[in-house]
């Protein structure tokens, strides 16, 4: 199969039904197609990390990332999400788009470091809930169990305020963590304490090396 041009893979992303009713507790922010397919065709395109690899996508709400793995030729995706009904359109967008290799476990992704899947995955893609709110520090969470559930690579998305404290944390779990771009990420006001229409946000996309870790 021809591999997908970024633009292709961003119409395909469009078509991916995202959250009927978001959950503010569990920040369900659905990653735009247009950041979903950027950073798919980079983690493809630029580190080979996605054809042919075993892909695990945390907290995968209802399956952008998962999905654009899949179209770039991941041999296999699994993504892991807490809510049953994220999980749900996640199943039912995988269906709609008749994709093989591709199935969403309902689990909570921080249970997943010394089970079965540690180590299991060639590359881990993820956009962790950012920590705000009530979920303070979730986002590290989330990378600390990311960073042993791969060998390769982990691929993350992460509030650009916390560039200086990621740096240092990735290091200490033996990662070696670089900035791949600055983005700004458009927030649409999908809940109610939202004032303005959308809201960028300024965000870091993360690629962390954990091939030569032990």
């Amino acid at each position: 199969m021809a591999r997908l041009k970024l633009k292709k893979l961003e119409e395909y992303l469009q078509c991916v039904d995202g959250f009927e009713k978001p959950k503010i507790m569990l920040e369900q922010y659905p990653t735009p197609p247009h950041i979903a397919a950027c950073m798919v065709h980079h983690m493809q395109a630029q580190h080979d990390d996605i054809e042919g690899k075993f892909v695990g996508d945390l907290g995968c709400g209802c399956g952008m990332l998962s999905i654009g793995a899949t179209l770039l030729g991941a041999q296999l995706t699994v993504g892991f999400e807490l809510d049953g009904d994220a999980v749900d359109i996640y199943r039912n967008n995988v269906q709609e788009m008749e994709l093989p290799n591709v199935d969403c476990v309902r689990t909570d992704v921080l249970q997943l470091p010394g089970s079965k899947w540690e180590k299991t995955f060639d590359t881990i893609v993820m956009n962790p809930p950012f920590g705000t709110k009530h979920n303070a520090g979730m986002d590290m969470r989330f990378l600390e169990a990311a960073l042993r559930l791969a060998t390769g690579a982990v691929y993350s998305l992460h509030k650009t305020s916390t560039r200086a404290y990621i740096q240092k944390k990735s290091l200490e779990w033996g990662a070696s963590g670089s900035v791949v771009a600055e983005l700004r990420y458009n927030i649409e006001a999908s809940y109610k304490f939202h004032k303005r229409q959308s809201k960028d946000i300024e965000v870091d996309f993360w690629r962390f090396d954990i091939s030569g870790k032990d």
